[in-house]
């Protein structure tokens, strides 16, 4: 009985020594069926850095575990070629803020007097451009002079009326009304003449 359980163990640690030995580095592997066009890849010995086609060809389990992306090895085939980033500068970032928005103001020219009222008139302008003008008095003393009145409000005054479109005083006179034109001018061209 004793000679069987010296046999059993015998033949058990010899299957694990030829084990041990053939799977351990330093022994030269049995042929492996290789693809044709590469050369034979040998194992490093125990402890040693693999270099060259060895370390690509077989890499170790610790090198996959230390792989820099989870699910890929460290490995490269000999027509790969290391992966090169070239990173763009991107475009510096403004913090400049838009310009403002141009600040809206009236101004009123002076009081005019004629024979047939008197006459002051307000511009409404953003940053220097006019954008609106008011006659704030216009002679309604007789149906003829406000007759005249409206004329000359309806062509001048508004967002849309003359000196809008024109941008100055210089602006033609209303025909049958050319006192209260040239009053409703002299007012404007003072109240643009403050606005500057």
């Amino acid at each position: 009985m004793r000679r069987v359980l010296l046999a059993i163990t015998g033949l058990a640690a010899g299957t694990t020594a030829m084990v041990v030995l053939k799977g351990s580095p330093g022994v030269t592997p049995v042929a492996q069926d290789l693809p044709t066009g590469r050369p034979p890849v040998l194992p490093t010995p125990a402890g040693a850095a693999p270099t060259g086609e060895a370390a690509s060809a077989t890499p170790s389990p610790s090198r996959r575990a230390a792989s820099p992306r989870p699910g890929r090895t460290a490995t490269r085939t000999p027509a790969s070629r290391p992966s090169t980033t070239t990173r763009v500068p991107s475009a510096p970032r403004t913090t400049s803020k838009p310009p403002p928005a141009p600040k809206t103001r009236t101004v009123a020219g002076p009081v005019v007097e004629n024979e047939y009222g008197n006459v002051q008139v307000q511009i409404t302008l953003s940053g220097t451009r006019i954008v609106d003008v008011v006659a704030l008095e216009l002679p309604e003393e007789t149906a003829q002079s406000d007759q005249r009145s409206e004329q000359v409000d309806g062509r001048y005054s508004g967002s849309s009326g003359l000196v809008v479109q024109r941008q100055s005083a210089d602006v033609d006179t209303v025909s049958g009304a050319t006192t209260t034109s040239g009053s409703y001018k002299r007012s404007l061209q003072a109240a643009i003449d403050k606005a500057n």
